[in-house]
């Protein structure tokens, strides 16, 4: 009979098995009373056999000792001839609790001492009763075999509830990663389109402002309009990418994320550095055209964010080399300025190299950057054009 699902011990386990008891001491009963028998119990043999189901309530605490209990009253209830089919139900109950909860090797000790004791006495003292002998022991063992079926599909339920537990939190797990992951990335692509778009919007107005200041009497009105035409071009920019960012947001889908900024869009960048007032020098040579688009992108951002950096801290007259070329299975990214690295005393450091090593590290690379021995600053990225295992 199937266990319930209380723990060993616990009151529940108790409460039940103690009706169990109840039940099998009724059926007991029962059968002593109305199976036509020439020998029924009489007061001892009523008291042996209600007394063998008393053990029963503590059959999942101590499923041995319980055994031993219920054979010591129905030995010599057997012994004194009443009527045997009474004592069957206590009897198999507490075989099958044996075999249960136990190893299969314990219900194999069990079954041979509880059919080879009788049989061994039987074939010494009645010879007449060893076929019946055999006759229960064929119940006995099915018994004992049903309870460690019993045990071990148990076992097999709980491995499979387990692995299933076990797989949905591998599951919540991935999910998380998989989001904070997610969160990462938009988090640097808006440092890098902000900060870059912020930074020429500044330089620009600053410009349009100093041509206003110069000479009022002779305003400069094309240099004007050229400065405000080229902030409205960096907003537009600005505006399309931040819109293409944030779209990753509203769905769950990869396909949302359109395209990624490439090798491609090095131009327009140093185009953009150069309307700020910057020199810049753009040489992009021996880069393959099936280089992985995430290292394309992460040279891309790398390179966002060095003139970025430059144009905001490097000063007047400033000159910009940037260099990408393939080298050793790798492309080779750097970003060299001669500024003067003009800084505010209060200016609190950000997450722009912070994140351009983070960039190099999602593709497998490396990126070093720090200031120049002759002055300026310098970046230099190496990014592996092979793909790296666990990335994508």
């Amino acid at each position: 009979m199937p266990f319930s699902g209380a723990a060993p011990g616990s009151r529940r386990a108790l409460r039940d098995d103690a009706v169990l008891a109840a039940a099998v001491a009724l059926l007991a009963a029962l059968l002593a009373a109305f199976v036509k028998d020439e020998h029924r119990p009489d007061a001892i043999g009523w008291a042996l056999l209600m007394a063998a189901n008393i053990p029963i309530v503590w059959r999942r605490r101590s499923p041995q000792l319980v055994l031993l209990a219920v054979a010591a009253f129905v030995v010599p209830y057997h012994t004194a001839e009443f009527t045997d089919i009474a004592a069957v139900p206590v009897e198999m109950l507490a075989l099958y609790t044996v075999a249960a909860t136990g190893r299969p090797r314990r219900a194999l000790l069990t079954g041979l001492s509880v059919v080879g004791v009788p049989l061994a006495i039987n074939a010494s003292v009645a010879p007449y009763q060893v076929t019946e002998v055999l006759r229960i022991s064929g119940w006995i063992v099915a018994v004992l075999l049903l309870g460690v079926y019993v045990r071990i599909h148990r076992q097999y339920v709980a491995s499979v509830v387990e692995r299933a537990e076990r797989a949905e939190r591998t599951r919540e797990e991935e999910a998380r990663r998989r989001v904070a992951e997610e969160r990462l990335r938009v988090a640097r692509d808006l440092h890098d389109l902000l900060a870059h778009s912020i930074t020429l919007v500044g330089v620009q107005t600053s410009v349009a402002a100093h041509v206003l200041a110069a000479d009022p009497e002779r305003l400069d009105r094309k240099a004007v309009a050229k400065a405000l035409d080229d902030i409205a071009d960096t907003c537009r920019s600005a505006r399309g990418e931040l819109r293409a960012t944030l779209e990753v947001l509203r769905s769950d889908s990869d396909e949302s994320r359109g395209p990624l900024p490439g090798l491609d869009g090095l131009t327009d960048l140093a185009e953009a550095a150069r309307i700020s007032g910057a020199a810049v020098d753009l040489a992009v040579h021996e880069t393959p055209a099936d280089a992985p688009p995430a290292v394309g992108a992460a040279a891309y951002r790398i390179v966002q964010e060095a003139l970025t950096n430059a144009v905001r801290h490097g000063g007047s007259g400033l000159t910009i080399r940037v260099g990408v070329h393939t080298e050793d299975a790798a492309l080779r990214v750097t970003v060299t300025d001669d500024g003067r690295a003009v800084r505010d005393p209060d200016h609190t450091p950000g997450f722009g190299l912070v994140g351009m090593r983070e960039r190099a590290r999602s593709v497998g690379g490396t990126l070093e950057a720090g200031p120049r021995d002759e002055g300026g600053f310098m970046v230099d990225a190496v990014l592996p054009l092979v793909p790296v295992g666990g990335l994508r």
